[in-house]
């Protein structure tokens, strides 16, 4: 089963810490906070976070600062940047760091809830975009290596003849591997099996192999 998922809220106004508490534990959304961005680094090793909410002006260490390090460390984990009036352009520089979005206080409750959704949503996705190259990349380790050939030579959009003389097989032969492959990948279709090579990147390989 796929853990809760965990918005980490970092503020050190501790009113604006508990609000957003608050609002996302009523919208039945599991959350943790903390007051500065240190403390949060500090915590980050024992969680796997789905999203930040951070403030970004703080001491110690800002916004800015917290998605440089996120950045260097590479934790793809979403993050909303909020705001006080005339910080616009700091959210804008966070925008180009890779913040998700930003909000400018005071913000509606809806617009934050929308946002988290958003980003728990991209989240998803990526899990299951994730999990389908895992299980595309275990179909394509349990074929032989003139399966992967015929694959790789198909998913080129190479004839059955050309593939039959290029590896020096018949193509009654390169017939039956085709088969095999089509089984052994559960491809219901020629394009569903490109679909799932250029998935697992097989398909750049064989135009680098032309």
């Amino acid at each position: 089963m796929q853990p809760e998922p965990l918005i980490c809220v970092i503020d050190d106004d501790e009113a604006v810490r508990q609000s957003l508490e608050f609002l996302l534990r009523t919208a039945g959304i599991q959350v943790r906070s903390f007051d500065s961005a240190t403390a949060f680094l500090e915590s980050l090793k024992d969680e796997k976070v789905s999203c930040i909410i951070t403030d970004v002006r703080m001491p110690e260490m800002t916004g800015i600062d917290l998605l440089r390090h996120l950045n260097e460390m590479k934790a793809d984990i979403p993050v909303i940047v909020i705001t006080g009036h005339g910080d616009i352009a700091l959210a804008v520089d966070a925008m180009k760091m890779g913040a998700l979005d930003f909000l400018e206080k005071p913000f509606d409750d809806e617009l934050l809830l929308s946002a988290v959704r958003s980003a728990l949503n991209r989240e998803k996705e990526a899990a299951k975009h994730n999990a389908e190259i895992n299980e595309i990349r275990d179909k394509l380790a349990a074929l032989s290596n003139r399966e992967r050939q015929v694959l790789e030579g198909l998913v080129g959009g190479k004839a059955n003849k050309v593939i039959a003389f290029n590896l020096g097989i018949s193509p009654r032969t390169v017939e039956i591997y085709r088969a095999n492959l089509m089984t052994k990948m559960a491809a219901n279709s020629l394009s569903d099996l490109v679909r799932m090579a250029m998935i697992a990147g097989i398909l750049e390989e064989s135009k680098g192999h032309r």
